[in-house]
């Protein structure tokens, strides 16, 4: 019905529950308290993915005036801002097609928190509701029409102007994992 799907991804990564990830951007910093207890296969594949560098160097390639700002797609790696931001196909393939190679379930249905509020950071996916993989999205106002059925997996803590400022083919130059207890 949906095609082949790979198996689902158990993550390695450890959810000790107060992680925040500290976002570097092209157009400047967020800070997102991420929410392992509602969402702990996600913030696990966040963190995951966050710490072996994967997201350095993507750009996002989905702005929606009003809606979401997206990014996590390997296939802007190798790719200028100009051509990203115009939805050009690059080396790669189209941006917002390409992932880790691997999916995750989803939680949106198991998550108590899952509330699409203005600055959550969610999960983008296919048709499939455990399609998910890097690919996320940062929204730019309430949008509870998803909360059925997109995993919400933090919520921004500072930055919401520079989600605001963010646009398709703009840089995502490092995401960092710290631990809000320890103070790192």
């Amino acid at each position: 019905m949906f095609g082949f799907m790979p198996d689902l991804y158990t993550p390695s990564y450890q959810v000790v529950g107060d992680e925040e990830a500290v976002i570097e951007t092209s157009q400047g910093t967020i800070r997102v308290k991420l929410d392992g207890a509602g969402a702990p296969l996600h913030v696990a594949n966040f963190c995951e993915l966050a710490e072996a560098g994967f997201y350095d160097g993507l750009k996002f390639h989905r702005y929606v005036p009003g809606f979401v700002i997206q990014g996590g797609c390997p296939n802007t790696r190798d790719m200028s801002r100009e051509d990203v931001a115009a939805g050009k196909v690059g080396p790669d393939g189209r941006p917002g097609t390409g992932g880790p190679g691997y999916r995750i379930k989803a939680e949106f249905a198991t998550n108590p928190r899952n509330s699409h509020v203005d600055g959550a950071l969610a999960m983008a996916r296919s048709q499939h509701p455990d399609s998910a993989g890097s690919q996320f999205y940062f929204c730019l106002g309430p949008q509870h029409n998803l909360d059925a059925g997109y995993t919400v997996f933090g919520t921004t803590i500072e930055g919401l102007e520079v989600e605001r400022a963010l646009r398709a083919g703009d840089e995502i130059v490092h995401i960092q994992i710290v631990h809000e207890s320890r103070g790192e």
